[in-house]
């Protein structure tokens, strides 16, 4: 958050952090900045009065005066600058060490409740009583529960066959819609990522008991990657003429789930790894919340062409992430739980990544600015594959696939 904001609103922030439900406060802040306002003002006193005695010293010394005096106070005066910047950068640390653990803004629009905004398709009607996902998968032999839980324990998924195919038909028609429709530019990005893109994403240090970190490496498994698309222009200007920049990535991620004990353990709803395409933008300020809808846009529509009935939330202010200041959620139905899943997040955070990252945009003006930083799942699976199993499951044990989907699976229709 940014700390000029903070000291010229705070009674805002205040009322913005409670509206978020986030222990934090500002009082130590304003604080810490307040001194750190004075040392910087003592500081530059100093300098100004250095300047001065190194012009006394050349005079003496071309004028044949006595400059020991001067010279005596000149070194009196870099000894106190040395001590002055010393103090000041620790006092700078300190504060940029609270203020990272404040969340986001949130835009003006966010309230304490959600609001369902659009919904899309009729739910599905069935002449028998539809499976859940784990029983029908496991009937049809395209995902191995039990295999998983062999190899890494529970909260694992192993997708067998024409299980397998499907989840690769889904992601490469997501990446591809991106690329060829949404013009997006696609990356490759790793899976493994240093703590310091995760403080930069606005995920650490609240998220650290989501997330997995190597034993031996100081690095972490990218939660989503949005942990790094974020980072990818960190420290970087780039030329605001060449914004919007889109940017479309498929990676696995990996989320501990250490506060859901006992919450859907059954079947894949809440994983610890999980496929994901990811959409990420960074606009000009102005441009940002036209933007997240158009992402919005973008990832609704992969679900209609799926033929999957969905609803739209905005999230309320309290739940949404600490990075975000808007956040819509799409949520497909699932037929056979007889519940909607989360299947997307659409968010703007702003400047808050840009901010953290210390990336920046220099205009035409020549003057510099964080850019605003957007992310939306376009979309998450394996949420996508149950409900696509769920919804189009037939009579006879089969499963029906989308059309969309049936080039990338050599023209196969069903599941049997």
């Amino acid at each position: 958050m940014d700390l000029k904001y903070i000291r010229e609103n705070p009674e805002e922030v205040r009322r913005l952090l409670e509206l978020r439900r986030c222990p934090a406060g500002i009082d130590s802040i304003l604080a810490l900045d307040a001194e750190r306002r004075a040392l910087a003002q003592e500081r530059d006193g100093l300098r100004h009065e250095q300047k001065g005695i190194s012009q006394a010293v050349a005079e003496a010394k071309r004028s044949g005066g006595d400059a020991d005096a001067v010279m005596a106070r000149a070194r009196e005066l870099s000894e106190r600058v040395k001590a002055a910047d010393a103090e000041l950068a620790s006092t700078e640390e300190r504060l940029e060490e609270l203020a990272r653990h404040l969340p986001n803004v949130v835009h003006p629009s966010m309230t304490a409740e959600e609001e369902v905004i659009e919904e899309w398709g009729e739910l599905p009607q069935f002449g028998f009583e539809p499976l859940a996902h784990w029983d029908l998968a496991e009937a049809l032999d395209v995902v191995d529960f039990k295999a998983a839980a062999a190899l890494s324990g529970s909260r694992f998924v192993v997708f067998r066959g024409a299980g397998a195919r499907l989840e690769r038909a889904l992601i490469n028609w997501f990446l591809d819609t991106h690329v060829r429709k949404n013009g997006y530019t696609e990356l490759s990005m790793p899976v493994l990522a240093r703590s310091q893109c995760l403080e930069g994403a606005g995920q650490l240090p609240h998220m650290a008991g989501e997330v997995y970190v190597m034993r031996d490496d100081e690095l972490c498994l990218v939660p989503t990657s949005e942990t790094t698309l974020a980072n990818l222009h960190r420290e970087q200007v780039l030329d605001a003429a060449t914004l919007p920049r889109k940017y479309v990535t498929y990676s696995p991620c990996f989320r501990r789930e250490a506060g859901s004990y006992g919450k859907d353990v059954r079947g894949m709803i809440r994983v610890h790894q999980f496929d994901k395409v990811e959409l990420f933008r960074l606009t000009a300020p102005e441009q940002s919340y036209q933007a997240l809808e158009e992402m919005l846009a973008e990832a609704t529509a992969l679900a209609r062409e799926l033929g999957l009935p969905y609803r739209v939330k905005r999230l309320a202010a309290w739940d949404i992430a600490y990075q975000a200041a808007k956040t819509y959620d799409i949520e497909a139905w699932s037929a056979g739980g007889k519940r909607w899943l989360e299947v997307s997040s659409v968010s703007n955070c702003e400047d808050y990544q840009t901010r953290r990252t210390d990336t920046r945009a220099r205009g035409a003006d020549g003057r510099l600015f964080h850019p605003h930083a957007l992310n939306g799942s376009a979309l998450a699976l394996p949420r996508v594959f149950v409900a696509i199993i769920e919804n189009f499951q037939q009579a006879d044990g089969s499963v029906r696939i989308p059309e969309v989907l049936r080039p990338y699976l050599d023209g196969l229709e069903r599941i049997s």
